[in-house]
């Protein structure tokens, strides 16, 4: 059977089967753009924080450090946990509520889990397409295939005289469905599983400076050197 008469198939049919290859289409569409674009952002976050976190330790005060994350961290991953700090010491002694009760380190460690959880959105964005795709398609292009095979029967048995063309045919077109889900499928699991490795590296890397700049900010306001307890960060999990 000709491949192209066979990929042919895949735009005819009735309703249900049209619908199928719509929604293969949408679902490889969508997840080679969120492939695309979170290469591009990760890739440039990865040099990024790093350039960053090292640029910031290298700065003679704090703040020449933050005139430095804002021309390296140009995904802005890193500034934000600078800047929800100084604004928490900034209004520390004239906030009221609970947001200002407990010591400076408590302080610091809400507020730094704060903004580490919105950096981390950030790079978790897409995330659960891909996963949708990777586990979804597969099963959509078996639709497609029981769909195809169904209406291959009917129209064997009301065909006469029978031959091997007559079976081979729609079936093999049928078949073609499953293959294009798992078409689909694949770049989109791979994509998750790459990008996963990298956003728990990045997260790494966040989540250490984080608390190397509490530290610091501590003893520099008179708080003790108190690293901070086992408990006292809270690990984001974004699905």
């Amino acid at each position: 059977m000709n491949p192209l008469v066979a990929l042919g198939g895949l735009f005819q049919g009735d309703a249900v089967h049209k619908a199928v290859t719509l929604l293969l289409l949408l679902m490889s569409v969508g997840s080679w753009v969120v492939i695309v674009w979170k290469t591009y952002l990760l890739r440039r976050a990865v040099t990024d924080v790093a350039r960053s976190i090292a640029a910031f330790w290298q700065a003679p005060d704090l703040a020449q450090a933050g005139h430095t994350l804002q021309a390296f961290d140009r995904s802005a991953l890193v500034s934000p946990l600078l800047q929800a700090s100084q604004r928490q010491l900034a209004t520390a002694q004239s906030a009221r509520g609970l947001s200002s009760q407990g010591d400076v380190g408590a302080q610091l460690t809400r507020v730094l889990r704060d903004a580490l959880a919105t950096s981390l959105r950030k790079l978790q964005s897409g995330q659960v397409l891909l996963a949708t795709v990777g586990s979804v398609a597969p099963f959509v292009g078996l639709l497609g295939t029981v769909w195809g095979i169904y209406h291959a029967l009917i129209t064997m048995a009301s065909a006469s005289p029978m031959t091997i063309d007559k079976i081979a045919r729609p079936v093999g077109e049928a078949l073609i469905m499953t293959a294009a889900g798992l078409v689909v499928a694949i770049p989109a699991v791979l994509g998750y599983n790459i990008f996963g490795r990298l956003i728990g590296r990045i997260e790494a890397d966040l989540d250490g400076f984080a608390r190397d700049l509490r530290a610091l900010l501590v003893v520099q306001h008179g708080q003790g050197s108190q690293a901070a307890g086992p408990t006292a960060w809270a690990h984001t999990a974004l699905d």
